[in-house]
């Protein structure tokens, strides 16, 4: 997608707007009577580069007929100018058809993946469908219907999901976007969004940097010559490397939490000895589960809770 068509995707930030916080973005509210049926699909869980994006898209059980017209599919096979294309007819028809997304933004993924215990990126895309399934009921739609492409197990992922959502015929399966056009029209959502994104990326990093030869430097570095984002992709691997900086390491725009940026960063940015005398126990608890850590359940952990021996 040309970088100038990124500011025409509502559901991308506005230009010169840094991606910093996760948000969602929804679309008018369809206003024919239901039951609706509504699907899901993401884009971008591999990429050490960018956004996580997960989409849903909705219609009446009654037009699923004009649905399959539409020419919607698993946005990975088509072209940008097709799912452009096609995002504007997820909003031509207002009054049958509507989307929404969740954008997680390359931060907030890292720093869930990081945090003690980790919330891994199966349980972030969960929580990310759960939100935007939730969020159409709370809109007034009246769901009979819910298509999502596979999550891990999908029997137990099913099973999951009709638990939390009573009432509604869930099925969840691979290749989701390739058997139902509605969940074709969900990943066309979220590759749209993520898209636009990445086109349009604003590094929030340089905004307020002054002027010089620094700002210059890491413009140069800090190119869009992205590649696909894919940590095996030749050209997103260039850019990564160049893009480090040995003291602060990388722009936002980077997952820092996978295995190729850890890589990058052991053997090319700057050591850090953390220097605390006389607390080397407590040190080895925040390492990871050693010390006087060790055997203590997760709760505890997750919530700082201490024993009086250890205070």
């Amino acid at each position: 997608m040309p970088r100038t068509s990124a500011s025409l995707i509502p559901s991308a930030p506005g230009p010169s707007t840094p991606l910093t916080n996760s948000y969602t973005y929804h679309s008018s509210t369809p206003t024919a009577p239901g039951p609706y049926i509504l699907g899901v699909d993401e884009a971008g869980r591999g990429p050490v580069l960018g956004p996580l994006v997960y989409g849903v898209a909705y219609c009446p059980v009654s037009w699923k007929t004009d649905l399959e017209q539409l020419g919607f599919a698993d946005s990975k096979t088509l072209t940008p100018e097709k799912r452009a294309q096609l995002l504007g007819v997820l909003n031509s028809e207002p009054q049958n058809l509507g989307w929404s997304v969740r954008v997680i933004s390359p931060q907030a993924v890292s720093a869930g993946m990081l945090r003690i215990p980790p919330t891994n990126l199966n349980k972030q895309s969960q929580d990310a469908t759960v939100l935007l399934i939730r969020d159409a009921l709370q809109r007034g739609l009246q769901l009979s219907e819910v298509y999502v492409d596979a999550l891990g197990n999908t029997t137990t992922y099913e099973a999951y999901l009709s638990s939390q959502f009573p009432g509604i015929n869930f099925t969840v399966t691979t290749k989701a976007d390739s058997k139902f056009k509605i969940v074709g029209a969900a990943s066309v959502a979220a590759k749209v969004t993520r898209d636009a994104c990445v086109d349009g990326w604003t590094f929030e990093e340089l905004i307020e940097e002054d002027e010089n030869a620094a700002r210059n430097a890491r413009n140069e570095n800090w190119n869009r010559e992205f590649g696909s984002g894919y940590p095996s992709d030749p050209k997103t691997q260039i850019w990564v490397k160049n893009s480090l900086d040995p003291t602060f390491g990388f722009p936002s725009i980077v997952r820092f939490s996978w295995t190729t940026v850890k890589v990058i960063l052991e053997k090319s940015a700057h050591p850090v000895k953390w220097i605390d005398e006389g607390q080397e126990s407590l040190m080895k608890a925040f390492e990871g589960g050693k010390g006087r850590e060790k055997d203590r359940c997760i709760v505890t952990k997750d919530l700082g809770i201490q024993s009086i021996g250890m205070l």
